[in-house]
């Protein structure tokens, strides 16, 4: 009984951690496009220019909600293969193309919806499978330890 509730609690957790893989992605990704549409360009014959963004209250929250991704991400990676969480937090573009529409105020051509919605299928054919990929090695290890016990 306590091993399923501990096994539910850190499916509860890992979906948690997804969840917040996606938040702090696709609002740090809003904010810092927020703000960058008030700063002057950056280029390599204009790079004084970042230090001028780095002004803008919209890139600085930016700038910590990509860290706070970050950190989600390197949780997330230290439980699952990378090949489960990539599509896993893929659903972050929905995420990102609704906040452009609603909050950034752009177009979103019926081509990008496609795009999104090739992405949304594709997440949902990875979903199914496991979060990580099981090496025989490890497994006949750890059956020869428990021979020793």
């Amino acid at each position: 009984m306590i091993s399923l509730l501990q096994e539910s609690f850190l499916t509860l957790r890992k979906y948690l951690i997804i969840l917040s893989v996606v938040f702090f992605g696709s609002v740090g990704d809003a904010f810092l496009a927020r703000g960058m549409k008030h700063a002057d360009a950056i280029d390599i014959h204009h790079l004084p220019n970042v230090f001028f963004a780095l002004a803008n209250p919209f890139v600085i929250l930016g700038i910590f909600f990509l860290l706070a991704f970050m950190c989600s991400y390197m949780t997330a990676l230290s439980f699952a293969d990378l090949t489960y969480v990539l599509p896993a937090t893929a659903i972050s573009y929905v995420v990102m193309v609704l906040l452009a529409i609603f909050w950034l105020h752009e177009h979103v051509s019926a081509r990008r919806w496609t795009g999104v919605a090739f992405i949304v299928i594709g997440v949902g054919v990875v979903a199914g499978g496991p979060s990580r990929t099981e090496h025989p090695s490890a497994q006949v290890s750890a059956k020869a330890l428990d021979g020793r016990l």
